[in-house]
C-alpha cells in the first residue's frame, strides 16, 4: 500500500507524515464586524478636570464693579463672541477587534492576570455589562494563545526542514542608520542575498532591554563561498556577563550598519539552542518572525507502506516514518530521505 501525496516534516527527531485527505467546505457568510466609537479616555479625564477647576474658581460673593469698568467688561465679552468656535474632533470608528489589538499591544509587557483586568477595563464601554466584556476578552485572549502555539509549531517544523549553520545578530550604529533605516536596508540586503545567493534565515527584531536599541536575532544557512566581506575575531566585552570574549564578525555588514556576530552552529543542540531563544522573542516582543522564500513546512512524497513504524496523532491521522524512508514524488523515486533529497521534493505549507 502507498500513501499518495503525504506532507511530510520533521519534529527535531524523526520523519513525519500527514497522509492526504479530502475535505469539501462551503464558505459560510460572515456578516462585517459592526464599527463602534472610540471612547478618548484621556479627553474624558482632561474635561471632567476643567470643568471641575472651573466650578472651583466661581467666588461664593460677587464684587461690585466700578462704571468705569462695565465698558472694559462687554467689550471684553464681545471680543469673545467674535472668536471663531474651534470644530470638534471627529469620532474614530473602529471594529471591537481592532480595539482589543490595539490594547494588547499596549499590555504586552504585562503580566497574564494584569493583562486580563487592563484589557477588561479598557475594553468595556463598548458592551452592555461587565460579563460580556469579560467573555470576549478571555475568547480572544484564547485565540491569541492559540495563534501563538500555531506560530511556535510552524517556526519549529521551518527549522527543521532546513539545515543551519550560523547565529547572528545585527546591530545598527546610530552614526549609519536610525530604525527605520536599518529595517527597511537591512531587510532589503538579507532578502537580496536570499535571492541571489541563495541564503536561508529565520528572525525576529528585538530591543536591548537597557537602552532599547534596535537589533535583529536570526539563524541563517550561508553556502559556502557566498559570505560576503571578511570573517574576523574581534576581542571586546561583554556587559552582560561582564566578561572579555571573542566574537566573529563580518566586515561587509559592519560597514554597512554598524555591528555584527556570527556564531557557527556545529552541534545540533546549539541549533535547538538558538530557536528556543528566537521563540521566546516571538510572545515577548510581539513582533512577526521574519522568513526568506524556500522554506517551507512539508515536502510532498508518496510514502510506502515499509517505511512507516506505526500510526499516531490524534485518531491515527498521522504515521511516524523511519529515518531511513524512500521518497517518492508523482511515482518517481527520488532516493533515501537526506538534505539533498528534500530539495528536490515539492514543499508546501
Amino acid at each position: 500500500m502507498i500513501y499518495r501525496e503525504t506532507k511530510v516534516y520533521n519534529d527535531g527527531n524523526h520523519y513525519i507524515a500527514i497522509p492526504h485527505t479530502t475535505r469539501p467546505s462551503n464558505k459560510k457568510y460572515k456578516p462585517p464586524a459592526e464599527q463602534v466609537a472610540v471612547v478618548d479616555s484621556s479627553a474624558q479625564e482632561n474635561k471632567e478636570e476643567s470643568t471641575l477647576s472651573e466650578v472651583e474658581s466661581v467666588p461664593f460673593e460677587l464684587e461690585e464693579l466700578d462704571p468705569s469698568e462695565v465698558d472694559d467688561v462687554f467689550a471684553s465679552e464681545d471680543t469673545h463672541e467674535d472668536r471663531e468656535e474651534q470644530p470638534e474632533p471627529k469620532p474614530r470608528y473602529a471594529t471591537r477587534k481592532e480595539l482589543f489589538e490595539e490594547y494588547y499591544k499596549e499590555s504586552i509587557n504585562k503580566k497574564k492576570a494584569a493583562r486580563k483586568r487592563f484589557l477588561i477595563e479598557k475594553m468595556r464601554p463598548y458592551f452592555d455589562n461587565e460579563k460580556k466584556t469579560e467573555e470576549y476578552v478571555i475568547a480572544h485572549l484564547s485565540r491569541k494563545q492559540r495563534n501563538l502555539i500555531c506560530r511556535r509549531i510552524r517556526l519549529a517544523r521551518k527549522a527543521n526542514m532546513h539545515p543551519f549553520n550560523y547565529f547572528c545578530t545585527f546591530t545598527y550604529d546610530g552614526k549609519k542608520h536610525d530604525e527605520d533605516s536599518f529595517r527597511r536596508k537591512f531587510r532589503h540586503t538579507i532578502s537580496n542575498f536570499s535571492k541571489r545567493k541563495n541564503w536561508r534565515y529565520i528572525g525576529v527584531w528585538e530591543r536591548s532591554p537597557d537602552n532599547q536599541r534596535l537589533h535583529f536575532h536570526g539563524i541563517f544557512y550561508i553556502p559556502e563561498g557566498t559570505m560576503p566581506g571578511e570573517l574576523i575575531k574581534v576581542n571586546d566585552y561583554n556587559f552582560n556577563t561582564k566578561r572579555r570574549q571573542i566574537t566573529n564578525q563580518n566586515t561587509y555588514f559592519n560597514e554597512r550598519f554598524g555591528r555584527s556576530d556570527f556564531d557557527e552552529i556545529k552541534d545540533p543542540r546549539r541549533k535547538g539552542d538558538a530557536l528556543a531563544y528566537l521563540l521566546k522573542y516571538i510572545e515577548k516582543t510581539g513582533e512577526k518572525i521574519v522568513y526568506s522564500k524556500g522554506l517551507p513546512q512539508f515536502v510532498k512524497s508518496d510514502i510506502r507502506e515499509a517505511d512507516i513504524i506505526t500510526a499516531m496523532g490524534m485518531e491515527d491521522n498521522k504515521l511516524l516514518l523511519y529515518d531511513d524512508f524512500t521518497c517518492i514524488d508523482e511515482g518517481r523515486l527520488v532516493g533515501v530521505v537526506s538534505p539533498a533529497v528534500l530539495k528536490q521534493l515539492r514543499g508546501c505549507n
